[in-house]
């Protein structure tokens, strides 16, 4: 019996040294100075002379202000705005060859953290920090002035054309007539089409200038998410509706790749 007890007890130790879990020792990462490395310049290999080159030539560069009223809706009862963090996104900046319109298309994507209350007391209101991300969609259109006009040709006038045929008489004609014409077994057009370089922009800056205004807040009144009144300090509010007033000050340059007369040369030092 005692063998068999101790067997048992051996084995048994065994098993639960396998299963225990293998202790994590984070690794450790050494720092160390990087020697500076050794280099030398090298002279471009260019062209010299009278040389024609393609690029991008800016055709006009304009600050458009952009106005902006919207909405906002809260998934849940606002004590407070803490941040708004806003990034500017164009879908879409096309001049409308051969005029000056320029078209704007996109939307400022806004992420708002808030507060929204889950406790309070008479003199103070515990809440949990909330984002939110929402889009603003933007469209306009705007006149710009050029500093260089666009490279733009149409394509040329469609032409058609004939070749002229002799062909026999039915029965009836004489035999040594003809019937002269055009070829009407087969049509002839000469056509063709320019393919003109497309106006792009870049974006250069933007600046936003906001003014946000609760709609639906009571002083003394302090929901939680699950739409309950909270006893609260009376100067207090929840709010879940917001309507924003914002101007968007963007600055844009168009251009257009075109080929330039360079006069290129070596630098003699």
């Amino acid at each position: 019996m005692s063998e068999k007890h101790s067997r048992g007890s051996l084995e048994g130790r065994q098993h639960e040294s396998k299963t225990l879990p293998t202790p994590f020792f984070p690794g450790l990462h050494s720092n160390s100075v990087l020697p500076e490395l050794a280099n030398r310049n090298v002279e471009p290999d260019i062209t010299e002379g009278n040389v024609f080159a393609k690029i991008p030539v800016v055709l006009g560069e304009t600050k458009v202000q952009i106005d902006v009223d919207t909405i906002i809706n809260f998934p849940e009862p606002v004590l407070e705005i803490k941040a708004i963090k806003k990034n500017l996104k164009i879908v879409q900046c096309r001049l409308l060859v051969p005029t000056n319109k320029l078209f704007i298309k996109g939307f400022v994507r806004k992420n708002i953290q808030y507060a929204t209350p889950t406790a309070a007391t008479s003199n103070s209101v515990l809440s949990n920090i909330r984002s939110l991300t929402i889009d603003i969609p933007f469209t306009g259109v705007t006149a710009i002035d050029f500093l260089n006009f666009p490279k733009f040709q149409t394509n040329p006038d469609t032409k058609n054309f004939t070749f002229f045929t002799e062909s026999q008489l039915p029965k009836g004609f004489s035999p040594k007539e003809h019937l002269l014409s055009g070829d009407l077994s087969q049509f002839d057009q000469l056509s063709g089409e320019h393919f003109n370089e497309l106006p792009f922009c870049e974006l250069i800056e933007s600046r936003f200038i906001e003014f946000d205004e609760a709609l639906d807040r009571q002083m003394g009144r302090v929901l939680n998410a699950r739409g309950e009144v909270l006893h609260s300090p009376f100067e207090e509010g929840t709010f879940t509706r917001v309507e924003e007033k914002m101007v968007i000050e963007l600055t844009v340059k168009v251009l257009q790749n075109q080929q330039v007369n360079v006069k290129s040369q070596k630098k003699h030092c």
